[in-house]
């Protein structure tokens, strides 16, 4: 495991401070605080807040954007790239819960980056869109409303973050998540 550079230790206390209190709510005093340094020390290794803010959310985007683009681009079934994206989520989630919470939470508050991530959302949700609907026309998933079964995977997927770290197997986890959201809960 790598060792973690100052700044990633700035941007990990901040991430876990933003999950806690909300990202307005917290200063880069608290952030110093909690690390137990001086607010001005933060300036050395980082610009602002807002620095820190979009380093969480740009990064995870990315990384959600450039692995459902792997798994658009994959020869798999529709039903096995939802059970990817469902793997994706889980594997990412319970890999940092407290960056989850900011992007879930706090994606509103960036400012310069605004735009590139609402793209990022943007193609991400249309990828998921395209998977679903590729399923349906090829009779691989129910003909129902495709929306409504993105509002509900993506809500169900979006708020991993609240229940994950008290997952242990998250093989399971994705394994069941998958069977619920794909296969439903009907006998």
């Amino acid at each position: 495991m790598k060792q973690e550079n100052r700044k990633d230790e700035i941007i990990h206390t901040a991430t876990k401070l933003f999950k806690k209190k909300g990202y307005s709510a917290v200063t880069m005093r608290d952030i110093a605080k909690s690390m137990g340094i001086k607010a001005a020390s933060l300036y050395n290794h980082i610009n602002s807040k807002q620095e820190i803010l979009t380093n969480i959310i740009i990064s995870l985007a990315e990384e959600f954007t450039d692995e459902m683009n792997n798994i658009l681009k994959s020869d798999l079934n529709s039903i096995d790239k939802l059970k990817e994206i469902i793997s994706l989520h889980v594997k990412i989630t319970s890999e940092n819960t407290n960056g989850m919470a900011s992007l879930n939470n706090d994606w509103m508050h960036l400012e310069e980056k605004l735009d590139y991530y609402l793209s990022l959302r943007h193609k991400y949700e249309e990828d998921f869109r395209e998977i679903i609907n590729e399923g349906i026309s090829k009779k691989e998933i129910s003909n129902s409303n495709s929306e409504i079964m993105l509002f509900s995977m993506l809500s169900t997927l979006r708020s991993l973050y609240l229940w994950t770290p008290n997952q242990k197997d998250i093989n399971e986890l994705a394994n069941s998540l998958s069977d619920v959201l794909i296969n439903g809960v009907k006998i």
